[in-house]
């Protein structure tokens, strides 16, 4: 993912309410959302390169999403896939807090990122990038709104701060339209002002391109746009529109399950 919009404990009917984008290289090999066949209580899309995840969730109500970290250092060769972070967690049987106290020393083997974990009781974000002279840790997300890109959480790029104000008002607007809202504000195409951009290291070209929540581009783009909504009483729904070059849009798919507990 490289676009994550989300909120924690707001809306009186859903726990989270999440809207994500996917960024990815048009060639690069990938699966729908829908149930793993080797792992049949995983729900989500697959990176069929390296066998990890952007987003996915387990039929027992734990889910995790993964961003990149963009800050111009060089493309360091790994055989650690930031994916696996996700389908890790999902594919255990580890509790959110349990995850949350074990991989604070293997995240910092991968490549930069960001990583959102969390079952129906809590929610942690986790980055192998930080402040300086901050400690890295793995923080408790308290109920709110929050935004997360290719930086650290809730850093205000135009981008982040305006999907996030949409989800405000979507949250005021009760449950009427939700979905369609959410899919809405991911599809915003429209580019930050020059002076607004941020400054990762890459050229100010690139910089324009990949300010918009979707992106399109040469061979680059948005490949997927995902809404989970996890409902108070355990239903998790999970839709996902997919993309292909030019951002045309290729298929609609929604899957969910009901959990009636989360691990131990």
């Amino acid at each position: 993912m490289c676009l994550i919009v989300f909120a924690w404990k707001v809306h009186p009917r859903y726990s989270l309410v999440l809207a994500a984008n996917r960024d990815e290289f048009l060639d690069r090999p990938s699966s729908p959302l829908d149930y793993w066949t080797d792992q049949p209580d995983v729900l989500g899309g697959r990176d069929t390169e390296k066998g990890g995840s952007w987003l996915a969730a387990n039929v027992d109500g734990r889910w995790a999403a993964v961003t990149n970290f963009r800050d111009g250092r060089p493309a360091v060769p790994s055989p650690l896939s930031r994916g696996h972070l996700v389908a890790g967690y999902v594919s255990s049987r580890a509790s959110a807090p349990t995850y949350a106290a074990e991989i604070l020393q293997p995240l910092s083997a991968y490549p930069g990122c960001n990583l959102l974990f969390g079952d129906s009781r809590s929610l942690f974000y986790a980055s192998n990038r930080h402040l300086p002279g901050t400690a890295t840790q793995v923080t408790s997300l308290s109920p709110g709104v929050y935004g997360l890109s290719n930086h650290l959480l809730d850093t205000p790029w135009p981008k982040v701060e305006r999907c996030k104000a949409s989800m405000r008002e979507l949250l005021d607007g009760g449950e009427t339209g939700l979905a369609d809202g959410l899919f809405d504000l991911l599809a915003d195409r429209t580019l930050a002002a020059d002076d607004e951009l941020p400054a990762t290291g890459v050229p100010s070209e690139r910089e324009r391109m990949l300010s918009a929540p979707f992106i399109v581009a040469e061979g680059y783009g948005t490949r997927a746009s995902t809404v989970l909504l996890a409902d108070n009483d355990g239903t998790v729904i999970i839709k996902e529109r997919s993309f292909g070059d030019g951002g045309a849009e290729l298929a609609r798919r929604s899957k969910g399950f009901h959990s009636a507990n989360d691990p131990a």
